[in-house]
């Protein structure tokens, strides 16, 4: 799951810029997703998940790490990007609801990227998430999402790349 774990932080850290959904409103009248979801910020967010990924092949290659799930590029490439595509459509959806950028929600918050990571699996590569993904990994996937999600946050709060610790 480093994929798809990388790609938020670094968003947050290096985005900013152009919004996707260029300052227009959806037919509800509320913004399509936000000023926080931009383009550099999505591109360098599934640059960063891509290059973990590599990272994690490397070291499965140099260091026969078997008992590591092993990545492909093609696994790497939906994971980081579907997480990202996670984060968007919960952002989509939170405007629905008339959430505020940053508002928290919860659940929402810490399985958007999951959900969009597996969902772009299941659609993609369905045969590699079969494989990896068993129950006991599934299960401390459920487990871990929200202890490294809510870490990851304080410390973007803390350094001053998010407005909120949540």
């Amino acid at each position: 799951m480093l994929p798809a774990y990388v790609p938020n932080s670094v968003a947050a850290a290096l985005g900013g810029g152009r919004p996707i959904d260029g300052g227009r409103n959806f037919t509800d009248g509320r913004r399509i997703f936000g000023d926080g979801k931009t383009y550099r910020g999505f591109v360098v967010g599934v640059a960063g998940g891509i290059l973990a990924g590599l990272l994690q092949i490397w070291l499965q290659s140099v260091y026969s790490l078997e008992f590591l799930p092993a990545q492909t590029m093609l696994s790497v490439l939906l994971l980081a990007s579907g997480a990202l595509l996670g984060d968007l459509a919960k952002s989509f959806f939170k405007r629905r609801l008339g959430k505020a950028s940053g508002e928290r929600w919860l659940v929402a918050d810490q399985y958007d990227l999951v959900a969009g990571a597996f969902l772009m699996l299941v659609v993609f590569d369905l045969p590699w998430l079969l494989h990896a993904v068993t129950l006991p990994v599934f299960l401390w996937i459920l487990i871990l999402t929200p202890l490294l999600h809510k870490t990851a946050n304080v410390i973007g709060y803390i350094i001053g790349v998010k407005d909120v610790p949540w």
